[in-house]
């Protein structure tokens, strides 16, 4: 079976880092999109950061553009999200996220939830001080 596992959340003060991973099986990962979600408690779950397949072409979503930077090892099959500059706001459950379709404008994905394929279980981000 296909499986997304994330991994790297945790408890962070304000100005910190952290760096998610998520481990694709099942799967060969270089035929698919990848994206990084947030969905904080009473909030719709929000695309961050999403990235093609080859990791030529990136997307960010205002709030954390120049703070994270999503990445790829199609190798491993692992894609990451390197959080710096952590702000309490950035609080939410994170979702690694797969979708099969190769799409001409990446933030595609990002922004219509319907074109993922595949979710992971989610992994816990806390930005307090």
């Amino acid at each position: 079976q296909v499986e997304l596992v994330e991994s790297g959340g945790g408890l962070v003060q304000p100005g910190g880092s952290l760096r998610l991973s998520c481990a694709v099986s099942g799967v060969t990962l270089h035929y698919y999109t990848i994206g990084w979600f947030r969905q904080a408690p009473g909030k719709e779950r929000e695309g961050v950061s999403c990235i093609s397949t080859s990791g030529s072409s990136t997307y960010y979503a205002d709030s954390v553009k120049g703070r994270f930077t999503i990445s790829r090892d199609n190798a491993k099959n692992t894609a990451f999200l390197q959080m710096n500059n952590l702000k309490p706001e950035d609080t939410a459950d994170y979702y690694c996220a797969a979708s099969r379709l190769s799409m001409a404008n990446i933030q595609t994905m990002c922004i219509n939830l319907r074109t993922v394929d595949y979710w992971g279980q989610g992994t816990q981000v806390t930005v307090s001080s």
